[in-house]
């Protein structure tokens, strides 16, 4: 494997997709949550999904209509878990949150007994896939695998259900991405299969799950940690709400009003990048920088080599939201969605999950870490203390 670094690396990367390079995962991963035989054979079904739907339906447009759901969510959420506390954990919580939203606007599944049939096993599965893959009883990644296979079994089931609605009531109309997804044919008429269906799906639950969590965890951490940035963030969140109705639901152009909280949200994703970097597969050899990398060989890409590079940011471990004014950072410096052709097409979706959570939470309490040396990015969680502001 060979590990590029820094902003040059990056680009390099970037600028040579279905050049030189390839997506890739490892074996491991995909025996734990997907079903290998069509990731790496089905190409067409891939690429007929990704044409019709993936991009368009996760571009600022589509989205638009997502913004008054997730604030209604994020309200539910709030005043089911954080305000009757005085202390919460705020990692699980939001890992709770992202996926009951993913599921309501992915499958359109809403029932809690429904949700709960799939974010328990997807649990055991998204804990396990990163431990040593030894396939054992009583191993993390054994229970990783039978975790796997009942998200599929479930994930079939609303599949064959929905395929089944649609072909009987001849509608069209849904606007949840299964449905989208049932609708789509390839070039030959074909319209894909469960479990290519299935998997595209397993890929954005884990990105929600796992990913935008960490996110939101993250700007959560330092809005705790640092009382003069939440309180800027706080102003900014309240000159929104004054403009609105007390049960009027965000709008685009209140996300568009959001520049200060969401540079803020870009320097916590710079400090504690909601992801570590991404894997590639070599598809020809090339030379870079002097050295010859076959083909065959796997690349790694690191957001760190670039986010902390004091060449770039000034300071790298201070918290300064104000590197993003204007054109922002040097180009491949800040990366914490990739970049080029698989830049992560949910970034536009995560900018929304995160501004809007960050609205509710600033607006309803003052937060404080209650173990103020804690890591910024903790696994199993990240205590939080409440103080509801005064009505």
């Amino acid at each position: 494997m060979a590990v590029f670094c820094g902003a040059q690396g990056n680009k390099f990367l970037f600028s040579n997709e279905n050049k030189l390079l390839t997506s890739w995962l490892p074996k491991t991963i995909k025996k734990a949550l997907l079903f290998p035989e069509f990731v790496d054979s089905n190409l067409k079904q891939v690429s007929a999904l990704k044409r019709s739907f993936h991009y368009d339906i996760l571009k600022p447009d589509a989205l638009k209509q997502y913004i008054p759901v997730m604030d209604a969510l994020a309200r539910e959420h709030l005043d089911r878990e954080w305000t009757p506390n005085a202390l919460v954990n705020v990692v699980p919580l939001f890992k709770k949150y992202t996926f009951d939203l993913a599921c309501r606007l992915f499958l359109n599944v809403v029932d809690a007994e429904d949700i709960k049939r799939l974010s328990d096993p997807f649990t055991l599965a998204s804990q396990g896939m990163f431990c040593v893959p030894i396939d054992l009883p009583g191993m993390a990644y054994n229970r990783a695998i039978k975790g796997g296979k009942m998200v599929h079994k479930e994930l079939i089931r609303i599949i064959n259900e929905r395929r089944k609605e649609l072909l009987e009531k001849k509608e069209t109309g849904h606007q949840d991405l299964l449905s989208k997804m049932l609708l789509v044919t390839d070039e030959n008429g074909q319209f894909c299969s469960e479990m290519e269906i299935s998997n595209n799906i397993i890929g954005l639950l884990v990105a929600s799950f796992d990913t935008t969590s960490s996110a939101v965890s993250s700007v959560i951490n330092y809005l705790g940690q640092l009382p003069h940035i939440y309180e800027e963030v706080l102003k900014e969140q309240m000159e929104i709400a004054k403009s609105k109705g007390p049960d009027e639901l965000l709008t685009w152009e209140d996300i568009e009003k959001m520049k200060y909280s969401w540079n803020v949200a870009r320097e916590s994703f710079r400090l504690t990048p909601p992801a570590q970097g991404a894997f590639r597969e070599t598809t020809k050899e090339f030379t870079y920088a002097g050295f010859t990398i076959p083909k065959g060989w796997k690349t790694f890409w690191t957001v760190h080599s670039s986010h902390k590079n004091p060449e770039y940011f000034p300071e790298p471990e201070k918290f300064d939201p104000s590197r993003f004014d204007g054109s922002g950072p040097p180009p491949y410096t800040f990366v914490p969605f990739g970049g080029g052709p698989r830049m992560c097409p949910g970034k536009e979706y995560a900018k929304l999950e995160v501004l809007v959570l960050m609205h509710n939470v600033v607006r309803r309490f003052k937060l404080e870490k209650a173990i103020p040396n804690a890591s910024p990015a903790p696994v199993d969680g990240l205590p939080v203390r409440l103080q509801p502001h005064e009505k």
